[in-house]
C-alpha cells in the first residue's frame, strides 16, 4: 500500500451561525451511524463516549430544518439509529463539498507542504 507524500490535507468546516458549525467530526459521526446503525458505535469508533456522540447528534438534529437522525427503541435486538432522507442528504452534500474543496486547494496544499520545515504530530491549532 502506498502512502500520500503529503500529509496535508484539507479539513472543510462549515461555519452556518456563532452556534453552529459542519465540520469533519460530526460528517465523520454521522457516517459511522450510517454504517453501524448505533449512535454509540459511531461513537466509540472515534473514541466518544456516548453523551458527547448524542449531544452532537442533538445539534445535528435542532441545527437542521429536520431531524437527521432518528433513534428506535426497545425491540429484540435492542434499538438503534439511522440517518433521515435529511441526514443522507446533509451527509452527502457536506462529502461533496469537501471534495470539490481538496480538489480546489490540491496545489496549494502541496506548494504549502513543501514549505512546511517540520510536519506538526497531532497539532490541531490553525
Amino acid at each position: 500500500m502506498t502512502q500520500d507524500p503529503s500529509p496535508a490535507r484539507v479539513r472543510l468546516r462549515l461555519v452556518f451561525s456563532p452556534d453552529f458549525a459542519l465540520g469533519p467530526g460530526k460528517a465523520d459521526l454521522l457516517e459511522g451511524i450510517a454504517e453501524t446503525g448505533s449512535i454509540a458505535a459511531a461513537g466509540r469508533r472515534m473514541g466518544m463516549s456516548y453523551k458527547r456522540a448524542w449531544s452532537l447528534v442533538e445539534s445535528l438534529n435542532a441545527a437542521f430544518a429536520a431531524p437527521l437522525v432518528e433513534r428506535s427503541r426497545g425491540g429484540a435486538r435492542g434499538g438503534g439509529a439511522a440517518l433521515t432522507e435529511m441526514g443522507e442528504r446533509v451527509l452527502a452534500h457536506y462529502r461533496s463539498a469537501e471534495l470539490k474543496a481538496a480538489t480546489a486547494a490540491k496545489e496549494d496544499v502541496e506548494s504549502l507542504s513543501r514549505l512546511v520545515r517540520i510536519a506538526p504530530q497531532d497539532d490541531q491549532a490553525d
